[in-house]
């Protein structure tokens, strides 16, 4: 009890069960639930179908609620959980192998989803709070009597939210620059070979909480069914099985939440999204439409911004449909859409900022910051650096607890340096800061794709490339989808002289709706090593043409070695004015970006071939 009042903000209760809650324990006294209570309840829980956990972490769930019926809850540390139910020994970090969190987390989505749906009528609720392994137990529903309204309590018949929805498990610069019953059996093995166990519901808050508790950081999102029509009795199924993958893949991306599967599911697929909006607190909607037609497969995805009704982007998708691969079909098709849809620099992140431009008080200024940082980081224009970082630096004041804040916080510290923006003597004192804030990140939410990416950028220009490689690839692992991930793994790896980072660079490249000009940087380098003149200079003109100065560099060499000397000097000249220190030492530029020797030696010279002079030393 907390000042005579049960804490009730607890993770995947609607407002009517926290109001149902609150009513109840001001009529009556009714003792907690006991141990056989708790007993019976975890094996309801452990014998229902709709609890979807893992092997692992059903194990998990029944070792944490043991010990805590033994009384050995308050000593329970992530170490213990590590030894008794995954295997580790004694040696187990914390730091290094973030297993237990990650399943801890992924627990806790897991019972989310449960009590929204099959357990929502169950009498005792098993949570785990964030921050701790050690289980709570509460009546969910209790007795029945007179209640006593809650202060500023909605009428009985007014609309009440879901749950809201939740966040399951980032940005490199290179250099600068209806469904029927009766396929409900299939439809159940395909999702079990998909493996979406995994998929949750409600994290954030109830209306009512305090506002440090439920402030959305982040906008709300979510999947419709996508509706089906064509000459192939499996269309209902197909389109139940990509947006169920669609809405798994969506979770992984960090820029939104996303609303669960049964969440999903509960809505028509015909449902108005302005309607949702206001019913549900959503921001944006998804909608799609499946047509078999001819051995293909036609697919049209719409982003529906609920607050206004207005299409803020749509996409479509053609696909052959043949017996033996309608899964791998199914798959492809979600991964383009979550792509297009939630990578940093697609199509939600681009709807949300659009918002906020025409938003006097936008209602999500820490959010609204992260678009800032994404928005400098794009370009690296200066003028754009010192008000990112002011907004960040207020964001993480504001909102001590949101981990985002504090990675793109150490993202800019280390472009600080890295793009010559601070003076020399102030480096260190930079990426002191930087590595300080990516820390924290971690330290927060150490499974965070932005702090876990953040904290590895800053520890590859600290030299130590075999951590930051070890430490991003956890951060593919997370999300295998996201192109930024994908081009920081292939940039960081492909600078050092490895081509096996030429190979993520391109799918980069392949799955980005709009890709930065930096994703090209070190294609254009390789084809130039390899003397494929005109590949690099396409490369090298994709970030060129946007003012990249690195671009710029890559192109003078290239239209040196076509022959083109003209256009050679002209961009060496645009190189220069764009950022002077190259102009006058390339090679230190390109070492500030840890290329090796052999990569900084032949673009020298490539320059030097294109016209580039070493300026002459004053004497005094």
């Amino acid at each position: 009890m907390i000042g005579g009042q049960k804490a009730i903000v607890l993770q995947g209760w609607s407002m009517k069960q926290a109001r149902d809650a609150h009513q109840a324990d001001t009529t009556t006294s009714r003792p907690p639930p006991s141990e056989v209570d708790i007993r019976a309840q975890l094996q309801r829980i452990l014998d229902n179908a709709s609890f979807r956990a893992s092997q692992r972490r059903r194990v998990m769930l029944q070792f944490i609620v043991d010990e805590a019926l033994a009384g050995r809850g308050p000593r329970m540390k992530g170490t213990t959980v590590a030894i008794a139910v995954f295997g580790r020994d004694e040696t187990f970090d914390q730091q290094s192998d973030p297993v237990v969190r990650l399943e801890a987390r992924r627990l806790r989505s897991d019972l989310d989803s449960y009590y929204v749906d099959a357990g929502n009528q169950d009498p005792v609720r098993i949570t785990i709070p964030k921050g701790a392994y050690v289980p709570r137990f509460e009546w969910q529903n209790k007795a029945t009597a007179t209640p006593t309204p809650l202060p500023d309590a909605a009428p009985p018949d007014a609309a009440l939210p879901d749950p809201d929805p939740t966040v399951t498990p980032s940005p490199e610069a290179g250099f600068p620059a209806g469904r029927s019953r009766g396929r409900l059996i299939l439809t159940a093995a395909l999702l079990a070979i998909f493996g979406l166990a995994a998929i949750a519901a409600a994290f954030f808050g109830l209306r009512g909480a305090k506002p440090e508790a439920t402030q959305a950081r982040t906008p709300a999102l979510i999947v419709l069914p996508f509706e089906a029509f064509g000459d192939i009795d499996e269309m209902e199924m197909i389109a139940s099985g990509v947006t169920e993958e669609l809405i798994a893949n969506l979770m992984l991306f960090q820029n939104f939440r996303v609303y669960s599967t049964t969440a999903s599911f509960r809505q028509d697929a015909g449902a108005d999204p302005v309607a949702l909006g206001r019913d549900l607190g959503v921001s944006y909607v998804v909608t799609g439409i499946m047509q078999s037609q001819n051995g293909h497969v036609h697919l049209r995805a719409r982003l529906v911004d609920a607050q206004s009704g207005e299409v803020r982007w749509s996409g479509s998708y053609d696909k052959p449909l043949t017996p033996s691969d309608l899964i791998g079909a199914q798959r492809d098709l979600a991964v383009a859409i979550s792509t297009e849809l939630g990578e940093p620099y697609g199509a939600v992140n681009e709807a949300v900022a659009q918002r906020m431009d025409s938003d006097s008080a936008p209602s999500m200024p820490s959010y609204a910051c992260i678009l800032r940082a994404y928005d400098y980081r794009r370009s690296f224009e200066d003028a754009l650096l010192a008000p990112a970082m002011a907004c960040l630096n207020q964001a993480v004041v504001r909102d001590p607890g949101y981990a985002d804040a504090w990675a793109m916080l150490g993202w800019l510290h280390l472009d600080a340096v890295r793009m010559d923006v601070v003076a020399e003597a102030e480096r260190p004192a930079e990426m002191a800061a930087a590595f300080d804030a990516a820390s924290r990140a971690v330290e927060i939410d150490g499974s965070s794709q932005r702090a876990l990416s953040a904290l590895a950028a800053i520890t590859f220009y600290q030299g130590d490339y075999a951590a930051a490689e070890a430490l991003q690839r956890q951060v593919l692992a997370l999300n295998p989808h996201d192109p930024d991930i994908l081009a920081q793994m292939g940039w960081r790896l492909a600078v050092r002289g490895d081509r096996e980072g030429l190979t993520y660079l391109e799918q980069a490249v392949a799955r980005s709706a709009n890709p930065p000009g930096w994703y090209h940087h070190m294609i254009a380098v390789y084809a130039y090593l390899d003397g494929d003149y005109a590949r690099s200079l396409d490369a090298a003109e994709k970030s060129s043409k946007l003012g990249s100065a690195v671009g710029l560099s890559f192109a003078a060499m290239n239209h040196a070695k076509l022959g083109d000397m003209e256009a050679a000097r002209a961009e060496l000249a645009a190189m220069a004015e764009a950022w002077p220190l190259i102009g006058r030492d390339p090679a230190a530029v390109y070492r500030m970006h840890q290329a090796t020797d052999e990569i900084v030696e032949a673009l020298v010279a490539g320059l030097k071939e294109a016209g580039w002079t070493e300026p002459a030393t004053t004497m005094e």
